[in-house]
């Protein structure tokens, strides 16, 4: 049996489920010696907001930040993410993360917020980076350019460019992707994780490997998180669902798989269960539902307990522990690079076999490839979940 475990990559505050109407977009420019802001109000319903904070740094590079600024109309901060949000009265101080703290010169940062607002929500016009009053250009120079009037539309996010060490992580839309080596303590290898950019729902990503060691041990698992993993990092997430709701939980994705070589891996979504609906970081799960899509010499924790139809597909249903929680894992009899599946019926199967109570809330959808030996890449070419 293969003992699985997760990195505990903690949330800068937890996110809860709100519901957003479309908005405008509200975006300002702060000038100032050596930095830059843009501050973008992404989505707004009544009484709440979300907004993208991006700086750049004009000047020196610094190892860390904090950036300030002062709301004009009673905004108020509830949670914050890629950064540490604090706020007294109309004052607001974000700082950095353990891993975002450097910003080289015309280097960025970006972090992301929750509010609430009444009456009004104005865009600040005014941000300073670690006491230096931002005005967009590195020279005193001519009078900054005037905030807009008319907002530009919300871009799509940027394309990344490689990320290999074990800290990296990308945010994008609703999800998040860390370059999770949870099992490469005494393996020999690396991995990388990129994203190709777009809209953030669906998402375009990939990640590249190359791992040596015990074959039958996972070294990594670079997944797109929807949901907890050990905290919650993004907003709007839909979950979690208590399962006996039968919810659709509704996903689409599409890879291509290049191996150097023989390898020991597969490419799988990976489903959380925890028996409260907003679980913390010390919550540990109480089961995990996988999905195996493709597989190249490896096989799932557990026993294999016989075969099941679903979604018109044949499926090896394996049953097992691992840790604290119970794992269950659907193996396609034959590899697909494409599918579109209702995790519902998943978890419907799973309790009609006695095995999870329905009273669970599924907190998670994860899907990535996991490594256990060998070399390639997995380029997802799209990638959505949407929870009904």
């Amino acid at each position: 049996m293969v003992k699985r475990k997760r990195i505990a990559l903690l949330a800068a505050a937890v996110a809860s489920t709100v519901v957003t109407a479309a908005v405008g977009v509200a975006v300002a420019h702060a000038a100032a010696v050596g930095c830059a802001v843009r501050y973008t109000v992404s989505a707004q319903w009544q009484g709440g907001f979300n907004a993208d904070v991006t700086i750049t740094n004009l000047g020196e590079p610094v190892t860390s930040w904090r950036l300030t600024w002062a709301y004009a109309s009673g905004q108020r901060v509830t949670q914050a993410w890629n950064a540490t949000v604090t706020q007294d009265l109309a004052q607001v101080t974000a700082a950095n993360m353990p891993y975002n703290g450097a910003i080289g010169l015309n280097g960025t940062a970006n972090f992301g917020l929750n509010g609430t607002w009444s009456g009004s929500n104005p865009v600040p016009t005014a941000f300073a980076l670690n006491g230096v009053t931002c005005t967009g250009s590195s020279n005193p120079g001519p009078t900054p350019t005037p905030t807009r009037t008319t907002p530009p539309p919300v871009p799509d996010y940027p394309p990344t460019g490689r990320l290999c060490n074990s800290s990296d992580l990308i945010d994008i839309g609703k999800y998040w992707i860390p370059n999770n080596q949870w099992g490469a303590t005494g393996a020999t290898g690396s991995q990388c994780i990129w994203s190709n950019g777009g809209p953030g729902d669906p998402i375009y990503w990939g990640t590249s490997y190359t791992w040596s060691g015990d074959p039958s041990s996972v070294k990594s698992y670079a997944a797109a998180i929807l949901g907890w993993h050990w905290g919650w990092r993004r907003p709007n997430t839909g979950l979690p669902v208590q399962v006996s709701a039968n919810r659709d939980v509704t996903t689409n994705w599409r890879f291509n798989v290049t191996a150097n070589g023989s390898s020991n891996m597969n490419v799988a979504y990976d489903m959380w269960f925890h028996p409260m609906a907003d679980p913390g970081s010390a919550d540990q799960p109480t089961d995990e539902l996988m999905i195996w899509l493709y597989r190249s010499n490896a096989s799932p924790a557990g026993s294999r307990q016989g075969t099941v139809t679903i979604a018109g597909t044949t499926w090896e249903v394996w049953r097992g522990h691992v840790g604290t929680w119970n794992v269950y894992s659907y193996v396609r009899t034959s590899n697909t690079t494409s599918a579109t599946l209702n995790i519902r019926d998943f978890t419907n199967d799973v309790v009609s076999r006695g095995w999870m109570s329905s009273s669970k809330y599924l907190t998670s959808v994860q899907a990535g490839p996991e490594i256990f030996t060998g070399s390639g890449e997995v380029n997802t070419t799209l990638y959505q979940v949407t929870v009904g």
